[in-house]
């Protein structure tokens, strides 16, 4: 059983992690908030933009691009976004557990992972056909990093080298939620479902300058490009929430260890007094005696 001094040196070691779990969760909170105001900024533009080039692509006539282009190959890219630190909750055993689902799930597809991040990375290593590692200046790419990643899967796709691509990343929800997912990027698809939905919403003939296929050739490279750039800053909010929630959880914790040892140690140094209050009275009724 600890004596007091044990509980002493205990209690002292959880206060010392209750302030460095605190300090966490406020720079994570600051982080946050910025890394919030860029998902959501960008996300209505990138979804807009989106939805417009999928409208223009179904309704113009005998309309190709590479971005589109179906192809045979069996080979497919997996972007796998994760984190370079832990203490993030689940962020990333609940991606590792969606990519390791989409593995056993697809079929007829030989999958190559590349990686921004190495949390999962090191979690599923030995289960897929892992690829390199994207590394950044600074722990956030910036946009112009991001580009070359895209541009980088975009020519793998293009020259023939792999038939798909897709990006697996947590999608920010809100400061405490997020949906792990696996997403396809390449190629590009409207369904013909999809098509004669679109024809049936604007039944109208558009006119475009310079021209239709000019006007898609020049918005579908931005498009791939400003989803990727989305999915990575979709990324950054939710691991951010996800670890002011893990050091706020932590926080409470080291705030109830402090407290139950506390009591604990009252009680013993309460028990060592009264057991010295009846060894005095003892001794002084043996005297008087």
């Amino acid at each position: 059983m600890a004596n007091i001094k044990d509980l002493k040196k205990k209690i002292k070691s959880t206060k010392g992690t209750f302030k460095i779990t605190k300090a966490m969760k406020l720079v994570s909170a600051s982080k946050l908030n910025r890394a919030q105001a860029r998902i959501l900024g960008l996300r209505p533009y990138s979804t807009e933009l989106e939805e417009t080039v999928r409208t223009v692509a179904a309704l113009a006539t005998d309309y190709t691009n590479s971005y589109f282009t179906q192809r045979e190959n069996k080979q497919a890219v997996v972007l796998v976004i994760s984190s370079d630190k832990g203490l993030a909750g689940g962020y990333n055993s609940q991606l590792a557990k969606t990519v390791r689902r989409f593995v056993t799930e697809t079929t007829g597809e030989e999958l190559k992972f590349l990686f921004i991040g190495k949390k999962v990375r090191d979690l599923i290593v030995k289960e897929v056909n892992a690829g390199k590692t994207f590394t950044f200046a600074k722990a956030e790419p910036t946009y112009e990093e991001v580009r070359k990643v895209a541009d980088e899967l975009g020519q793998m796709f293009t020259s023939g080298e792999v038939g798909k691509v897709y990006i697996a990343y947590n999608s920010f929800i809100s400061a405490i939620a997020f949906d792990s997912k696996v997403r396809q990027l390449l190629p590009m698809q409207v369904s013909a479902h999809d098509k004669e939905t679109i024809k049936t919403k604007y039944p109208y003939d558009f006119k475009y300058e310079p021209g239709a296929a000019q006007i898609l050739d020049t918005l579908v490279p931005e498009v791939y490009l400003t989803t990727v750039y989305t999915c990575v800053l979709d990324a950054i909010a939710s691991e951010h929430g996800s670890r002011m929630n893990a050091m706020e959880n932590a926080s409470k914790n080291s705030k109830e260890v402090i407290k139950k040892l506390s009591l604990k140690m009252n009680k013993m140094r309460q028990a060592r007094i009264t057991t010295e209050l009846i060894e005095v009275v003892s001794g002084a009724e043996s005297l008087n005696g």
